[in-house]
């Protein structure tokens, strides 16, 4: 049944013309370019990310995103490059969206120690609908149900299909960074181009396209203990962002904590008009290799649903951990504040 409302719930959203919001992962420090290009080349050697989200896996996984990045700073040009590939399914994929983008960043120094980082970005999306899968409300008899068979409505409904189920479009961001070895500040904006993604339209002349979504996010780095060669290093960054699209915002706010080769975080998310989530995070880095699991348990209304709240998975290869990227990035006396994001 939970899964029967969902469709239905997809169903009324195709109907009208609501614009949708983008995915955004809890462990924003392993996904660091989906939230603003300037991130891209904050290691000097080749960095390689993979991020898993599934949201709400007790209503049958109908948020499931993924991603794969790769970035990396070249000094000689001063310059950072970042590319992001995401894939994100709704609806147990009735409505699915894929983009791959390329990032630049420039590096600028303010003074010693103080850097300011400008990025853009550009790519291409593709959102593709699974029409024949969506139940409307026609199809819906009050006694059986929707019935059907796979997830195929049995019942011909008299909505009017779309002449294109898939539609490509051009995507442009931009973003900055201020930051120094204690901490940073930044801002960003996806979509500036307002790209056109929807399938149906009543008037042309209400459309408006996919709406910009505006980034606020900051951090410090705040060392506890030095490490050596006989106790761990320590060091806590709390963080906080804020993102608004259209009529949707949230901020979260917590902190992440590096003890050696291990790591955990605890973050709170706040929806503008309600409370969200509780985000909890724990992982191991060791050498290049680090993996990092989070738990977001849903505090609002929904969590009488038994949504199953939502589970990333994050392995990052970071080249910059081995031992011969340490002892350049030594002798370079380049500090800042990203470990977190390492």
């Amino acid at each position: 049944m939970k899964r029967q409302i969902l469709l239905i719930c997809v169903a009324g959203l195709l109907s009208i013309n609501l614009f949708g919001q983008d995915p955004i992962f809890s462990q924003f420090y392993s996904a660091p370019l989906q939230l603003n290009p300037a991130f891209s080349g904050n290691t000097y050697a080749p960095r390689i990310a993979l991020n898993y989200r599934n949201q709400w896996p007790s209503l049958g996984s109908p948020y499931v995103t993924y991603a794969a990045s790769y970035e990396q700073f070249f000094e000689p040009l001063n310059s950072g490059i970042g590319v992001m590939i995401q894939s994100d399914d709704a609806g147990d994929g009735i409505y699915s969206t894929t983009n791959a983008a390329l990032a630049y960043s420039y590096r600028l120094t303010i003074r010693k120690g103080f850097f300011a980082k400008f990025g853009t970005e550009i790519g291409a999306s593709q959102v593709n609908l699974d029409w024949d899968r969506i139940y409307f409300g026609d199809q819906i008899d009050r006694i059986t149900g929707p019935g059907g068979q796979n997830g195929t409505p049995i019942i011909v409904s008299d909505e009017i299909r779309p002449e294109e189920l898939s539609r490509t479009f051009l995507d442009i961001g931009a973003g900055f960074l201020f930051y120094n070895p204690h901490f940073y500040a930044g801002v960003s904006a996806k979509h500036l181009n307002t790209p056109d993604e929807g399938f149906i339209r009543f008037n042309e002349n209400l459309e408006s396209g996919l709406p910009v979504r505006w980034s606020i996010h900051g951090g410090a780095q705040i060392t506890i203990r030095e490490g050596n060669r006989l106790q761990w290093p320590i060091f806590i960054s709390p963080n906080a962002t804020y993102i608004r699209q259209g009529d949707f915002g949230q901020i979260d706010a917590g902190a992440y904590l590096g003890f050696g080769m291990f790591f955990a975080g605890a973050w709170y998310r706040h929806a503008l008009t309600n409370a969200d989530a509780a985000i909890v995070s724990f992982g191991v880095q060791k050498d290049i290799f680090k993996i990092g699991y989070s738990l977001d348990l849903t505090v609002s209304e929904l969590a009488s649903q038994g949504t199953g709240g939502a589970h990333e998975l994050s392995f990052i290869i970071n080249f910059e951990n081995g031992e011969r990227f340490k002892n350049n990035r030594k002798k370079s006396k380049y500090n800042d504040c990203f470990k977190l994001f390492r």
